[in-house]
């Protein structure tokens, strides 16, 4: 009863938020999309905000909130750089010699490198160090999911403490886009630039992944935001002095799989479904098939 009240209130806000947005349902052509890559329990949430325009598939899905697991690096390293906990992107954390089961973290990186990586370790300590006062003022000055830190500050985006939904996480990357979270621009400029994974002269791709478990299933994370991006002529006396338009897209994308299935490499999934589906928008035209 509670949940569903939840989901009737958030349902509510978004459609009171969005008055002069198109919403689409997506159930029928991203849900074929899902199931020929093996997801049966999954969700996807897409804002052309060029257009005011939302498509989503799952929605109920979309608006129950879900362990962030190292989607909240970008939060984490947000609160890091506007204390000044990390100066800068270069701030080096040496390894604290941990074994955690992934090569790539067993040497002293920046959280650069550390974000690139998703460096569990790194933002273990990162987290200790920002503390929690600072770390629970930020949650509840953005808003961010439950809000719940829990009994430590180290692991709670990773023990099913904190939760954020799909809609929620699309949100928080819109506004980090805008430079609309009560951070400094230069804390979102530069959390923005870590985020970027893809570039060709046709679009821009930033996102974060994230993969956490609780119990026997493990939620698979993709969030962020694609520039679509068009060459043109402009007129001698245009307005505009620029012959680049850049398009935004902000998304979201989570999905369930059983701890032990193996039948497919889901990590690469989550990545295949997202270009799948900005291909089926037409988000990114000349991205390689996969």
């Amino acid at each position: 009863m509670r949940f569903n009240y939840f989901i009737a209130l958030v349902a509510v806000v978004i459609l009171s938020s969005c008055a002069e947005t198109r919403i689409h349902d997506k159930e029928e052509d991203w849900g074929t999309i899902f199931k020929t890559h093996g997801v049966t329990d999954g969700c996807f949430i897409m804002r052309d905000h060029t257009h005011e325009e939302i498509y989503y598939y799952n929605k109920g899905r979309s608006l129950r909130r879900y362990i962030p697991a190292s989607t909240f690096k970008i939060f984490n390293s947000l609160v890091a750089l506007e204390t000044s906990t990390a100066p800068d992107e270069q701030l080096v954390i040496p390894w604290d010699s941990v074994d955690r089961g992934i090569p790539a973290w067993n040497k002293t990186m920046n959280m650069r490198e550390a974000f690139k990586v998703s460096n569990v370790g790194y933002y273990h300590e990162l987290a200790r160090r920002i503390g929690r006062d600072y770390m629970q003022h930020y949650l509840d000055t953005v808003q961010y999911g439950n809000k719940r830190i829990g009994p430590t500050v180290d692991d709670f985006w990773l023990n099913d403490t904190l939760q954020i939904s799909a809609d929620e996480q699309l949100g928080f990357v819109k506004k980090l886009y805008f430079d609309e979270l009560p951070f400094s621009e230069r804390s979102q400029r530069i959390v923005r630039s870590m985020m970027l994974q893809e570039q060709t002269d046709d679009y821009k791709l930033y996102y974060k992944t994230g993969v956490g478990q609780v119990n026997d299933s493990s939620v698979f994370w993709i969030v962020g935001f694609a520039e679509r991006i068009e060459h043109v002529v402009e007129k001698e006396k245009s307005m505009n002095k620029s012959n680049v338009r850049n398009y935004p897209y902000f998304f979201a994308q989570n999905f369930t799989a059983h701890v032990s299935d193996t039948s497919r490499d889901w990590l690469q999934t989550r990545i295949t479904l997202l270009h799948a589906i900005l291909r089926e928008k037409s988000v990114l035209p000349y991205i390689a098939k996969q």
